[in-house]
């Protein structure tokens, strides 16, 4: 991008969770950036000030930041003007390829549900890119926890018994499906690209074999709907992970990996060389070895013959660490493939447990000890 200011994308159109969590990452990045200017005497302030991360997606801040012309302005306000810039794609691969093509700096897009799993669309399409040719590669720079809440929305005027058909998203609907087996016994599912697409035909009167929605609140209020139904999810606390992508190297070809801050996670892609027993065993020895824990493990077709797959998994700790970096090159050895999809910090803040024998001064430790030896 040529512009002065970094423009978004996000799952559109407007009212998706994507969008949601596209707000929340901007407010976050806004907190961070006022604190790191925050003069000292603000120190005293700091203790009443909300903890980084304390609000949720959607909520946003009103603390004064200093803005580029030294006027101070409102941390909603940036935030604001950085949703307006933002744009909205249909797909996850056609949200991939603007970053690429440098149409936008970066997007946010879906990667795990805590009902339905990983988000097959997102996985497989950054998967596919990690294997493309370096100035094409992308990165996940971060991460947002979006709490799920849905809604039933349609027309004004609409009645429960007049409903046929619901639209939704794919990854929506096994998350309503007890709600409307008691509620709505006599509507069917009708697949859309997202839940706010749904409610946007209902809007524009071109939706087909549906009279309502399964979206999310804010939905139901950018396109003007009636809300027939709160909170109609089977799981109270479902989550949706979202990440922030763009592209892997700046202009200058340096790796766009964010600096470690000691609560990150760290994203790959595995390939066996060939699917034998104890295969999976020998690529998870080298995490085991060296203190690191998983947060996901989830297999994926290659797609080059029935039973060929690869394994997609988050592991806990950043590539910048001796740790993480030993278990990389063990996995470089006795796998077909590794692809790094990105270190970054956890949306939660949450502290990776470092055991003293796995710190990376036991490492380097262990390799002075070595090369006195030699």
């Amino acid at each position: 991008m040529t512009h002065d200011e970094p423009t978004y994308g996000y799952l559109g159109p407007a009212g998706t969770f994507t969008q949601a969590a596209l707000r929340g990452w901007l407010e976050q990045q806004t907190r961070d950036a006022a604190e790191a200017v925050r003069p000292a005497s603000d120190e005293g302030a700091a203790a009443t000030a909300p903890a980084a991360g304390a609000s949720t997606p959607g909520e946003a801040s009103s603390r004064q930041t200093p803005s580029s012309s030294g006027a101070p302005t409102t941390t909603d306000g940036l935030v604001a003007a950085a949703l307006e810039r933002s744009v909205p794609f249909a797909t996850v691969p056609a949200a991939l390829d603007a970053v690429r093509s440098g149409g936008v700096d970066g997007v946010m897009v879906p990667i795990e549900n805590s009902v339905e799993g990983g988000v097959s669309s997102t996985l497989d399409a950054l998967n596919a890119g990690a294997g493309a040719p370096t100035d094409s590669q992308l990165l996940l720079v971060g991460e947002v926890l979006v709490p799920i809440t849905f809604v039933l929305a349609a027309r004004p005027g609409t009645r429960a018994e007049q409903i046929t058909g619901v639209g939704s998203h794919s990854h929506a609907w096994p998350q309503v499906r007890g709600w409307m087996a008691s509620n709505l016994p006599q509507a069917a599912y009708v697949p859309t690209l997202s839940t706010a697409a749904a409610a946007q035909s209902l809007a524009d009167d071109a939706a087909e074999n549906f009279q309502a929605a399964v979206c999310a609140p804010m939905a139901a209020d950018v396109f003007g709907l009636e809300t027939l139904a709160t909170h109609i999810g089977d799981n109270a606390g479902a989550v949706t992970r979202f990440v922030l992508v763009t592209k892997a190297r700046d202009a200058a070809g340096r790796p766009c990996t964010p600096a470690p801050t000691g609560h990150d996670k760290t994203t790959l892609v595995l390939y066996q060389h060939a699917d034998r027993a104890g295969g999976l065993l020998e690529l998870l020895e080298q995490f085991a070895t060296r203190g690191i824990s998983m947060s996901r493990l989830e297999s994926r077709p290659t797609g080059e013959a029935m039973g060929s797959y690869c394994f997609s998994l988050d592991i806990e700790g950043h590539i910048a660490s001796e740790r993480v970096g030993e278990a990389l090159m063990g996995l470089k050895r006795v796998s077909a493939d590794v692809r790094y999809l990105g270190s970054y910090a956890r949306a939660d803040k949450r502290p990776v447990d470092v055991a003293p024998e796995t710190s990376d001064e036991a490492f380097a430790g262990a390799r002075a000890w070595l090369h006195a030896l030699r």
